[in-house]
């Protein structure tokens, strides 16, 4: 997010409205939660609806709430999966487990068989839009489309604003300085210079209630404090190398959606998606949007995933 201090910019978005989290809502989605026990770890998820699953693939420093209000749009149509990632929000990786793009893509074959999931949709922003091509590339009978927004691509990944936030988690400093401060003073979250104004583009984003979904978790303990680092650093390593010529002999539907006044991926990302697979269908560009629009805008997040899932039937 946009140099140290833009790198964060998560949360909020309204579960019915778009623009609005009350309690009642945070409360019914942590009522939702459930836990996977994997030989990767203890995955929280919550799973709504039936029919055709999508995975939603959240970004950094987020956790599944961020798809709250597309899960309430798109579970009357389909079964709606949103993982934590290992080392984020209110999952637990196993000792020794790999937190890289790669080891949530195990973690994902995992928990999607557990589930009974043979075949998924994925939608992803950024930092899960890395997860979401490798499982493209190396689970492609799983994946039936794909829709991403603003996230990493193989020039991109991480992205510059994103190096201050690694070199701070590699020195256990990122959430005592960073997630802590924000929690304590939402108005500060909310300045141009917190999470809100880097990432959102609505000024009342995040709320107080977004903020403790987001940031609770990782300031709650020692352990989680350093799984969440442990996650940053292992985004160091260009996850995506070389991985286009693969993307291209992909032929599920591909729909790229993104933000253009985003301040931490290119805009010229989306066109090199588009590129980069073989049956993409097009670039949505959003003018205003920023990186984490998705949870801003869930009302085009279902409109785009029900299109792109007519080129994809079950």
């Amino acid at each position: 997010m946009g140099a140290a201090g833009s790198l964060l910019a998560s949360m909020l978005g309204g579960c019915v409205t778009g623009r609005t989290v009350s309690p009642r809502a945070a409360a019914d989605f942590a009522g939702q939660r459930r836990f996977a026990r994997t030989p990767h770890g203890e995955v929280a998820y919550v799973a709504r609806g039936s029919g055709r699953a999508v995975l939603l693939l959240h970004g950094f420093p987020l956790n599944g709430f961020q798809w709250r209000g597309a899960i309430e749009r798109l579970s009357p149509h389909a079964l709606c999966i949103a993982p934590d990632f290992l080392g984020m929000g209110h999952s637990r990786a196993a000792p020794g487990q790999d937190v890289s793009p790669d080891g949530q893509v195990q973690m994902l074959m995992w928990l999607t068989r557990s589930l009974g999931v043979r075949h998924f949709d994925v939608i992803a922003n950024d930092s899960g839009g890395a997860v979401a091509q490798l499982l493209a590339a190396r689970h492609p009978m799983r994946v039936r489309s794909l829709l991403l927004t603003n996230c990493d691509t193989e020039l991109q990944s991480p992205p510059a604003a994103m190096r201050p936030v690694i070199e701070l988690a590699k020195q256990g400093r990122f959430v005592d300085e960073w997630l802590a401060p924000w929690l304590a003073s939402p108005r500060s979250a909310r300045s141009g210079q917190g999470i809100g104004g880097l990432c959102y583009t609505d000024p009342a984003h995040p709320t107080d209630e977004a903020l403790r979904m987001y940031f609770d978790p990782p300031v709650s303990s020692a352990e989680r404090k350093r799984a969440l680092h442990q996650y940053a650093v292992a985004l160091e390593r260009n996850a995506l190398a070389g991985i286009t010529p693969v993307l291209r002999a992909r032929y599920f539907p591909t729909r790229i959606v993104w933000g253009m006044a985003d301040g931490i991926f290119a805009s010229s990302n989306a066109d090199y998606l588009h590129d980069s697979f073989g049956n993409s269908i097009g670039v949505e560009r959003l003018v205003d949007a920023k990186l984490f629009w998705p949870e801003e805008r869930p009302d085009v997040i279902a409109t785009q995933a029900r299109m792109l899932w007519r080129s994809a039937p079950v």
